[in-house]
């Protein structure tokens, strides 16, 4: 999809010359492809006027006309060619034609005025310069244009050079230009922990001085950027650049709450609740769910509240059920979705069980295993074995059960039903409830294998 997305870009570029209007690529696609990365979308900035753009480009989402931005769909064919090469599962062409990955977005050449909410100009004026639309945008590695079809990059910022540099720099006044949208000052903190970059010192200090006002961008949108950097695959690097500028105890206090906070150093030599957690950021697999990514920031936020140094050793009694309820409240706050938010409950709910998986009985295990998303709770306790004392004898213990226990044993057919329960007597109630889990426990635990048998075992253990 990606050359074929690239190839299309081109195509643009190519069809808005022919109308004698000016076209580059423009932004982060730039900077990827002179890194020798593969761009995950293409941008596209001209001269042409939003409706050119529609006359040009019939099939178009005109999604920001009035600041200019018009998006480009792969045409459908082209779209329904990659999903049957590779054999998509989803195989859903609809759905991938209104995706951001099978789209351009194409956006006048503009200069903004005024920023009075913090994210939207007040007023947008359509130029005939690139040089106008650079000076508007965020950092100069992102300020690039590039002509697809000779190659030459033009460069009114610098962005070259601090790409060679390993730099972020704000373009034109930091102060400004985090002004006109607070979410750069977490973008800035991303690309840096991504590429492995410094922040200038201005572009820094700009940060650090106007950090509280990063509560006028939609949750909504933090949620979006904090989910980058937990799974772009440098999470502990961006969660300290998070604590160093002030942000973290923005947006997350409970996290930077668990700064300072000791934990038993015969199973944490690692350090406090913190550096733990950042080490656990740094053992996820990559590419990373989301929600495991949350799950794995949030496993041991009920550590703070619930610290306490007993006579034997610092504990944290019930941490992981009000863990539970703070990592819910925090999924509501920054609007992840309900199945995300139910997910990493789960997996806060459910860390700390690994410890008993050696001593489990047959069904309890089964029942362990076959949890929803078992893969990611997996995933989490490896890491979080990883950050600590390095251990991973459960970890190896579950992989050979999980190789072991055939699906039918993992998850065999019922053996006795309700209506079962009613055909030999019994009252429907929540009775019914007991009976049939003590039925699949011992099923589960290999003591019944037929229906006759599993009978005999409910007349003999709950008689009427």
């Amino acid at each position: 999809m990606a050359a074929v997305l690239k190839d299309f870009a081109r195509s643009i570029v190519r069809t808005l010359r022919e109308h004698e209007h000016k076209a580059y690529l423009v932004g982060g696609c730039v900077r990827d492809l002179l890194l020798g990365r593969e761009p995950a979308d293409y941008d596209v900035a001209t001269s042409a006027r939003p409706l050119q753009v529609m006359e040009i480009f019939p099939e178009t989402f005109a999604v920001g006309a009035q600041f200019g931005v018009v998006l480009v769909p792969l045409p459908a064919k082209d779209v329904a060619s990659q999903v049957s090469t590779k054999n998509s599962d989803r195989g859903d062409v609809a759905a991938c034609v209104s995706s951001e990955a099978s789209v351009v977005e194409v956006a006048t050449f503009r200069s903004d005025i005024g920023y009075s909410d913090g994210r939207h100009p007040d007023e947008v004026r359509f130029s005939e310069d690139p040089r106008e639309d650079v000076a508007r945008r965020d950092f100069t590695i992102n300020g690039m244009l590039l002509d697809p079809l000779t190659d030459e990059v033009l460069d009114f910022v610098g962005g070259r050079r601090d790409l060679e540099n390993k730099i972020i720099r704000a373009i034109g006044d930091p102060q400004r230009r985090f002004a006109e949208d607070k979410l750069r000052m977490l973008r800035a903190l991303r690309f840096a922990a991504r590429f492995g970059y410094s922040i200038e010192p201005p572009t820094w200090a700009a940060i650090r001085m106007l950090s509280p006002e990063i509560h006028i961008v939609s949750r909504e949108r933090v949620r979006d950027e904090l989910t980058k950097m937990l799974t772009e695959g440098h999470a502990r690097d961006a969660f300290l650049l998070l604590d160093a500028s002030g942000l973290l105890r923005e947006i997350l206090p409970e996290i930077s709450a668990m700064k300072g906070v000791a934990q038993p150093p015969q199973f944490h030599p690692e350090g406090d609740v913190f550096v733990h957690t950042l080490l656990v950021l740094e053992n996820l697999p990559h590419p990373c769910p989301p929600a495991l990514a949350w799950g794995a920031l949030l496993h041991d936020v009920g550590k703070p509240p619930t610290f306490r140094v007993a006579p034997d050793r610092i504990r944290f009694d019930g941490h992981v059920d009000v863990g539970v309820k703070m990592a819910e409240e925090i999924c509501r706050r920054l609007r992840l979705s309900g199945d995300d938010t139910q997910q990493v409950s789960a997996l806060v709910d459910h860390h700390m069980r690994f410890g008993q998986v050696t001593r489990m009985s047959e069904s309890t295990l089964k029942k362990f295993l076959r949890i929803s998303h078992f893969d990611e709770h997996l995933a989490l306790h490896r890491a979080d074995c990883l950050a600590s004392h390095g251990g991973l004898d459960s970890y190896e213990f579950v992989q050979e059960k999980l190789s072991e226990i055939p699906p039918e044993k993992m998850r065999p057919p019922r053996l006795v039903s309700g209506e079962d329960l009613i055909s030999a007597g019994y009252s429907p109630g929540p009775e019914f409830r007991k009976i049939l889990d003590a039925v699949e426990n011992a099923q589960l635990e290999g003591d019944l294998s037929s229906r006759q048998a599993a009978m005999e075992f409910v007349r003999r253990e709950f008689p009427l």
